[in-house]
């Protein structure tokens, strides 16, 4: 009986069906970041060759480059209405882009180091980034302004977010903390420390709810954070990150829920969130995946590759 009721579970774990569709080549470096659109129509895609490219979500057909920065850029994002995007590069400034016109409309000058991410709040008024100079910024959109500076951790910063409604930002850092500040006032009311060996924190972010933390730690745990308790509620293990920052996100898939990440063995790995199983493991990259994303709307999934690949690919689920 019991045997019985375990294999009706295991059975009851939705898998995905993920597949390649499309292959994105023109980048001449490795691949920083992918990014959808909220609108769902396009990808962002940004490199170490310093270009933002911009393709078509549905068909991966190229759509356009856009160019400006000094230096290699480390991440992407879009504002709430697609009509924004912001880049964060080793040259130590932020890029704001018009993506219908392709031109810079801004360039954010103020940090002292290589800017490794990036994030507008969902009313896309501001920005904030962050730095190998250990701090956050928060950006007037309008303006380029700098309107806070905060010194926020010991070693330079990996990632940040903000919640759904934007009243909170979480950044991580090598130093392995994960930080959640009230993005109106820039105070700091919880850290978050990944014991008992305190590993270097590559990425964060806020679930689509809200209510938890999807945070990747540089000893292949990624972990979903109940960041009001300050405690670990699911861990996800399978997968090689231990050296590079290595993007995660949160999948809804036909009637699943899925966390997404890269991997350092060339592979995307997919676990189903409540049961913490690997459901699907996609290969075809030839290095390391550190970009990922998954598309709002559809069952789509945006990956991109290292040096010795230099390409992003893109995967369609059936279910």
């Amino acid at each position: 009986m019991s045997e019985g009721v375990q294999h009706k579970s295991e059975v009851t774990v939705p898998h995905p069906s993920y597949e390649l569709k499309y292959t994105l080549s023109g980048h001449t470096r490795s691949i920083s970041a992918v990014k959808f659109s909220p609108s769902g129509d396009w990808l962002a895609t940004v490199s170490a060759d310093k270009l933002l490219k911009v393709w078509s979500a549905h068909d991966g057909k190229f759509e356009k480059t856009l160019s400006g920065h000094k230096l290699g850029i480390s991440d992407v994002c879009w504002s709430s209405d697609s009509r924004l995007l912001c880049t964060a590069s080793d040259d130590k400034t932020l890029k704001m882009w018009d993506f219908s016109s392709g031109k810079c409309v801004k360039s954010l000058k103020g940090h002292n180091s290589y800017v490794f991410c990036c994030k507008f709040n969902p009313q896309s008024n501001i920005i904030a980034s962050g730095s190998f100079d250990e701090s956050i910024r928060i950006w007037d959109v309008k303006t380029g302004t700098s309107l806070r500076l905060l010194p926020a951790h010991g070693e330079p910063i990996t990632s940040c977010d903000f919640n759904r409604d934007g009243s909170l930002l979480v950044s991580c850092s090598y130093d392995g903390l994960c930080r959640i500040w009230d993005a109106g006032s820039g105070q700091c009311f919880k850290t978050i420390v990944n014991h008992p060996d305190n590993p270097s924190v590559g990425h964060v972010k806020f679930t689509p709810n809200g209510k938890f933390l999807l945070a990747s730690t540089m000893d292949s745990h990624i972990k979903l954070w109940d960041y009001s308790q300050g405690k670990s509620k699911k861990r996800y293990t399978g997968h090689k990150n231990e050296k590079y920052c290595l993007f995660s996100c949160v999948s809804h898939t036909g009637n699943g829920v899925y966390i997404v990440s890269g991997s350092e063995d060339n592979q995307i790995y997919i676990w189903e969130m409540n049961s913490r199983q690997i459901v699907q493991k996609l290969s075809g990259h030839t290095d390391i995946v550190v970009a990922v994303d998954a598309h709002p709307k559809s069952n789509l999934i945006a990956s991109g590759s290292l040096e010795s690949d230099k390409t992003v690919k893109l995967w369609r689920s059936m279910i």
